[in-house]
């Protein structure tokens, strides 16, 4: 089973995003006792985009920048050297005290000390997204895209964000984009604010043609029962993700495909890493298996990335999940969040334990 796609559209994916930099110190080193930093480009939308975009198929970004910013130029540098077009309004930065892109602040961990990360968005200019600032008649309309992808993070950065993607969903749904909905809930986004974002994730979900999360997404986003989160065992959990799974269909009939990754860390550098896709009644499962990680930021959103170009691909649903799996352990063995496939074979090389050198 497949998903019918736009034929006549310009993009095979469009992602809303707040586009940020991550600051890591060198060699897993701790935050507090380093003073050598390696600084990138990131944001989870993005992030998913890049397997797409990196493997030859038409993306666009639609963000929005500070004005006259060295970091929104580096921003933008970037975007086009990962082959994304790119528009967004260029919002005045209002002095020290005004709008900024985020900063992300992560140490990557080691061994047996944990990854920490530091979330400074303090006059984020992501948060001023509005729909006002874009054509959704010309974007959707007239160009024209297969796929859009939202993330809860971009869904609950701020009531203007929240409005913003709600708005991208119905455009989207009236000129036959299919939806894809990535929970990523984050409890310190939705504080004070629960009952207002669960009724715009859940009326986002409701439109989506693919929704993904993991046991705490489904049941603090969209208030479904679910297996509880933690445990050491996660392939014996894998019928009660199923019943998980089953309930969301009830609740949101119009989604054809959900999708749940599973993780087990061992250590920060070791995990087992497995899925859950379910495609109309077809189920397929990738039992946990172990791979190692040289920084494990950015690889669920590869494992999403790696799912929706196997469905712009048009391949069959088994491919779809082997091919996620693979982009996602695939993300974790790059300092960037993102990934950076040469071409389509690395990556089912990745899937088939194939590591051998390739001359």
């Amino acid at each position: 089973m497949g998903l019918e796609l736009r034929k006549d559209a310009k993009y095979a994916l469009i992602v809303p995003s707040s586009m940020g930099v991550r600051i890591t110190p060198l060699h897993g080193q701790p935050v507090h006792c380093s003073d050598t930093f390696y600084m990138h480009v990131t944001s989870a939308e993005t992030n998913v985009a890049s397997v797409s975009s990196y493997l030859g198929l038409p993306v666009k970004v639609l963000t929005t920048f500070v004005k006259g910013s060295p970091i929104a130029q580096m921003i933008k540098s970037n975007l086009r050297s990962r082959n994304m077009e790119f528009e967004g309004p260029e919002v005045p930065q209002g002095g020290p005290w005004g709008y900024r892109h985020q900063f992300n602040i992560a140490d990557s961990g080691y061994g047996l000390r944990g990854p920490r990360v530091y979330n400074d968005r303090a006059g984020e200019v992501g948060r001023t997204l509005n729909v006002k600032d874009f054509d959704l008649e010309r974007i959707f309309g007239q160009e024209g895209a297969q796929i859009m992808h939202v993330s809860g993070l971009i869904a609950a950065l701020s009531p203007e964000t929240s409005a913003f993607c709600l708005e991208l969903a119905r455009a989207a749904k009236k000129y036959d984009t299919r939806i894809s909905f990535d929970l990523n809930y984050r409890a310190s986004f939705w504080k004070n604010r629960e009952e207002e974002l669960g009724k715009v994730f859940t009326e986002i979900a409701s439109v989506a043609d693919i929704l993904i999360g993991n046991e705490e997404d489904f049941q603090l986003a969209l208030g479904l029962e679910g297996p509880e989160a933690g445990g050491k065992d996660l392939a014996a959990k894998v019928e009660s993700f199923k019943e998980m799974i089953g309930r969301a269909k009830k609740a949101f009939p119009n989604t054809s495909v959900f999708a749940n990754t599973l993780r087990e860390v061992i250590s920060v550098n070791s995990h087992l890493w497995g899925a859950i896709l379910a495609v109309g009644d077809e189920w397929h499962v990738v039992e946990p298996r172990p791979i190692t990680v040289l920084d494990r930021i950015g690889g669920g959103d590869a494992f999403v990335g790696g799912l929706l170009y196997s469905i712009l691909k048009g391949w069959e649903a088994e491919k779809w999940i082997q091919f996620a799996w693979a982009t996602g352990a695939m993300a974790t063995t790059f300092l960037t969040d993102y990934i950076q496939p040469a071409d389509e074979e690395q990556v089912w090389s990745i899937w088939e334990g194939n590591a051998r050198v390739k001359r």
